[in-house]
């Protein structure tokens, strides 16, 4: 499976394990490259930059060949945070770094100073061609069919339009379950694919068992998009407790959304408010059970180490 990404990253099948707030840890990165594929975690997952230096020497010295590893960014005004994790990520070295939500040409400046290779998500064609002209490595194709923030577009367009018109490797994100969606994306042209919610129910997953099972027991119908965890849309299970709260902003979010000066606090507010009920839910047994997937969770049946997740992808 020798792919452009394949060949960027030096892994052996061109899959990425895709960064999952509060999911991904090191020892799902160190089991995805000895499976190798390249793993992410979000720099989100680390309370203190202490932490994320660890985590990142960590992988340094797990790494096999045939695998790799990398960090994901927030890279907009929302994340406080940004400009620390990435001078800390860029002293320590990684693979490759995926940018979200922002402008990545910091990150892309900087990262590409000490051979940080990096990968930037994008939803349509325009900021696609945007990326490329700030440098970007890779575009990664964030579809309709993404757990998580996703696109509005289907997997088929989104890859075949950004394929035609920029250059660069693109690496599709969401709607990959199995090994026959993974040549469906290739098929459309994509050098690789970007696999998250199909790793949620994994043995090493930091997360608690009730969200593991329910990404077992539920399934491609049981996504709904929600507005209440970020402001952004993002795919969650349709739990009774979804349900109750609705997932539409609430009436004076989006008054004040629509004025300039207000917009980036309501987003920094939503923003913190939304993470912490999905934290809470994700880490503890409670009733308000946000818990954040996509479609793709429809092919797993049982909670799996991430080596045999890999070998259900690959076989």
């Amino acid at each position: 499976m020798s792919t452009k990404l394949s060949n960027l990253i030096n892994i052996t099948y061109p899959i990425i394990q895709a960064p999952m707030f509060l999911v991904s840890n090191t020892s799902m990165v160190i089991e995805a490259m000895k499976g190798g594929i390249a793993g992410c975690i979000p720099a989100l997952n680390y309370r203190t930059l202490e932490e994320l230096r660890a985590a990142l020497k960590q992988l340094k010295d797990a790494k096999v060949e045939g695998g790799s590893y990398g960090f994901n960014l927030i890279v907009n005004k929302s994340n406080l945070k940004y400009k620390a994790q990435l001078e800390v990520i860029c002293e320590e070295g990684c693979d490759f770094i995926i940018t979200s939500l922002g402008s990545p040409e910091e990150t892309i400046n900087q990262a590409h100073k000490v051979g940080i290779k990096v990968f930037c998500d994008v939803v349509d064609l325009k900021f696609a061609q945007k990326v490329e002209e700030l440098g970007a490595d890779a575009i990664i194709a964030v579809n309709n069919e993404a757990g998580g923030h996703r696109g509005d577009k289907s997997p088929e367009e989104l890859i075949k339009n950004i394929v035609s018109n920029c250059n660069i490797p693109v690496i599709s994100a969401g709607g990959v379950g199995c090994k026959a969606d993974i040549d469906k994306m290739l098929n459309f042209g994509a050098a690789g694919v970007s696999v998250g919610s199909p790793f949620i129910a994994s043995v090493e997953a930091n997360v608690t068992d009730e969200y593991k099972q329910a990404c077992v027991e539920y399934g491609a119908k049981d996504i709904v998009v929600t507005e209440r965890i970020s402001g952004t849309p993002c795919t969650v299970i349709n739990t009774s407790y979804v349900q109750k709260i609705g997932t539409k902003q609430m009436w004076l979010e989006s008054v004040l959304n629509k004025n300039k000066k207000l917009k980036k606090w309501v987003k920094m507010i939503r923003f913190s408010i939304g993470m912490k009920a999905t934290e809470n839910a994700a880490t503890k047994v409670t009733y308000k059970t946000v818990w954040v997937a996509g479609p793709s969770i429809e092919h797993t049946k049982e909670i799996l180490p991430v080596k045999k997740i890999i070998k259900r992808l690959i076989e």
